[in-house]
């Protein structure tokens, strides 16, 4: 519960004693979100929480009517997706320390100031779902990583947060970056220079040298689950292949679960003697670290376990959106 700790930074609880009972909201912004499963995992932590709150779908990216919102007082707090997590967070009162670093926003929760007045506070729990999904499976993976490096496959928004992750709780020396253009990765060097110096970052340009370099203990995937046609692609994919080949395996999480959470990265890992989690795991603890937030206590385990089956069941049964992933 050290992120419930940590949010009190930002002010007292904005709570009533009778708080589950009271009819607060909770709005999904983005853009394309009607095939979001954001609706299905949050319908099912309230209730396990006992809490009658509503969650609501939002398509929109005019932060006129985000901002608005936030100033209903059923409004409890909100969840950020593409193309809103960069220009929403600048609407809001603070961001955690996460936001800052990653550069993105994806929750936001509220806290009263000295005064009472409620603010507005921007964070990122996708690095949250990373971080605890590899705790979960490997408990020990925060001692067993430290001073080895990692591997994120990817150079977008959900790259940043498995750097953070990586380097913030995991202890990563080095962190490989695979991705299919190399000016997307020199954006991320720069960004991370800018945001957070202590992260180092290293371009794997090809298969010789992911052959060649200490096998990074976490990979983490962020990258649709597409067949690689360009040239770019087809060298990540040889990198990533190369990779999986190394002995001294360690765990493979892919955070791409749509159209299935069985990706060819999960697969190619579990065949090679991976520890391997899907993104759906990511999602789902996601959405519980933004129910710790809002509702200021834990999600009991039965709520987790509905959870995780409901999201299986829903992806495997075609009933989820978009083929990339949305968090």
């Amino acid at each position: 519960m050290d992120l419930l700790k940590q949010s009190y930074a930002h002010g007292s609880s904005p709570l009533p004693p009778n708080a589950a009972a009271s009819q607060y909201h909770v709005y999904l912004f983005g853009g394309n979100i009607s095939k979001s499963l954001s609706p299905l995992l949050h319908s099912i932590l309230f209730r396990a929480n006992s809490a009658s709150w509503a969650f609501h779908l939002t398509e929109t990216t005019d932060g006129n009517i985000f901002r608005k919102q936030l100033d209903d007082n059923t409004c409890i707090g909100t969840t950020i997706t593409m193309p809103n997590k960069v220009s929403f967070g600048l609407l809001l009162d603070d961001l955690t320390e996460e936001a800052r670093m990653i550069g993105a926003v994806n929750t936001s929760f509220i806290r009263l100031d000295k005064s009472g007045q409620r603010r507005h506070i921007g964070t990122n729990t996708d690095c949250i779902g990373i971080r605890d999904s590899i705790l979960y499976r490997m408990p020990d993976a925060g001692t067993t990583a430290k001073g080895r490096p990692s591997m994120v496959i990817g150079g977008g928004g959900a790259a940043r947060s498995a750097i953070f992750a990586l380097w913030r709780w995991f202890g990563s020396t080095e962190i490989y970056i695979a991705n299919r253009l190399k000016a997307e990765v020199d954006a991320l060097i720069a960004f991370f220079q800018s945001t957070a110096p202590d992260i180092t970052l290293k371009y794997l340009a090809t298969a010789k040298e992911a052959a060649t370099c200490e096998t990074p203990y976490i990979v983490i995937g962020t990258i649709p689950n597409d067949i690689p046609r360009e040239a770019g692609e087809i060298t990540c994919r040889q990198i990533c292949d190369t990779i999986l080949c190394r002995k001294n395996k360690g765990v493979v999480l892919d955070m791409c679960y749509l159209p299935s959470p069985v990706t060819y990265l999960y697969t190619n890992g579990k065949g090679n003697g991976w520890a391997v989690i899907p993104g759906t795991e990511v999602l789902v603890r996601v959405c519980i670290a933004q129910q710790i937030l809002w509702l200021e206590k834990d999600v009991n385990k039965q709520g987790v376990d509905d959870a995780m089956s409901a999201i299986w069941k829903a992806v495997n049964q075609g009933e989820s959106g978009p083929k990339a992933s949305k968090i």
